[in-house]
């Protein structure tokens, strides 16, 4: 009897792993991350804008214990990511003191909490738009060629990961609530014109020179706590509407990425399903070790994200490990950690 593709993928990525450990160096030579709040690891600390996760209770299991701009108690799914990946160190925020000299060759994160593909979306919060994020990427590659030369960059820009993860806050922030959006378009039409974004965001990287891109789907939007709470008509149940965007949103992702990919010679490109494996962690969280899945471990549990997830927000947890979601919209540094465990097994392409 054969041994699986899958279960071959996992044994070699095991390999890899391991050979990266006993040799010192990280699997590819940079991890750069794009995208919203799910990715952002402080770049809002900065910005005038109320979207942010620089105080407690945020941060309080992270690895210095204080906050730091991500969206969580501790760790995201990034984070884990840079870690199995063999870095040493996490990508910094672009916008921070510690994005500066050889801390930039092993990459940078211009996630901005509240962004995504479409930009008035960024506009509406005062984010980094995508364009923008794109733009600082663009000055990112200029400071990193200064550094070490034209060819050395272009190996780091071909060679290195370029994670994007975007699209909740275009329809959560934005869509749902906002009635001129929702008036204009259906979610079917709103879908295509993030697809359109999405797509020219590629082919720019593309034409700077990467080549290994890994995009994830929307999460079950309907079933974060916040979302159930906004729209979900008193149920305590997933919002069946919600979900049935996601998923169709999924589907085009899919599909005009495989386009991408078919169209530009030499490109890499993952899409990563975050949509089932949060599914199944919401749906069995007692498989997975966790004890709560419909609320969130800050606050009541029930909405809190941002600043009404503070310091002096009643009911909030005090083992974060016990719950799929840290707060209304983000999932808890444990659950992250299962979800990168499925992103690196399905990103086994981008490492090869």
């Amino acid at each position: 009897m054969g041994i699986s593709s899958c279960v071959l993928g996992s044994l070699l990525l095991l390999v890899a792993m391991v050979f990266s450990v006993v040799s010192g160096d990280p699997l590819v030579p940079a991890l750069c991350i794009f995208g919203d709040s799910v990715v952002d690891v402080g770049n809002n600390n900065n910005l005038y804008t109320l979207v942010k996760a620089n105080f407690p209770p945020y941060g309080r299991d992270f690895v210095t214990h204080k906050p730091t701009g991500r969206f969580c108690n501790g760790k995201l799914a990034t984070d884990f990511t840079a870690e199995y990946l063999g870095f040493t160190s996490y990508p910094p925020a672009y916008l921070s003191q510690d994005a500066e000299g050889e801390n930039l060759l092993t990459g940078a994160n211009f996630a901005s909490a509240a962004s995504g593909y479409y930009d008035r979306t960024a506009q509406l919060y005062r984010a980094i738009s995508l364009t923008q994020q794109l733009a600082y990427y663009k000055e990112y590659q200029s400071k990193v060629i200064r550094i070490v030369g034209q060819d050395k960059a272009n190996a780091i820009f071909s060679g290195g990961i370029h994670l994007l993860s975007a699209g909740s806050s275009d329809f959560i922030q934005n869509y749902y609530i906002n009635p001129v959006l929702n008036r204009a378009y259906s979610p079917d039409r709103f879908s295509n014109i993030l697809m359109k974004s999405y797509s020219t965001f590629v082919q720019n990287l593309y034409g700077l020179g990467v080549r290994k891109i890994g995009v994830t789907t929307l999460p079950p939007t309907g079933c974060l706590p916040a979302a159930i709470t906004l729209f979900g008509s008193g149920s305590n149940q997933c919002v069946p509407r919600l979900n049935s965007d996601a998923v169709s949103f999924n589907d085009k992702l899919n599909s005009t990425s495989q386009n991408l990919q078919s169209n530009l010679p030499g490109l890499k490109l993952v899409v990563f399903d975050i949509y089932q494996p949060l599914l199944d962690l919401i749906t069995k969280p007692t498989d997975n070790g966790f004890f709560e899945s419909r609320k969130a471990c800050c606050g009541t549990g029930t909405i809190e994200t941002s600043m009404l997830c503070n310091g002096r927000s009643v009911g909030t947890c005090s083992n974060a490990t016990q719950y799929v979601f840290w707060d209304g919209f983000h999932p808890s540094e444990a659950a992250n950690q299962i979800l990168a465990q499925d992103l690196l097994e399905q990103g086994f392409s981008l490492i090869s």
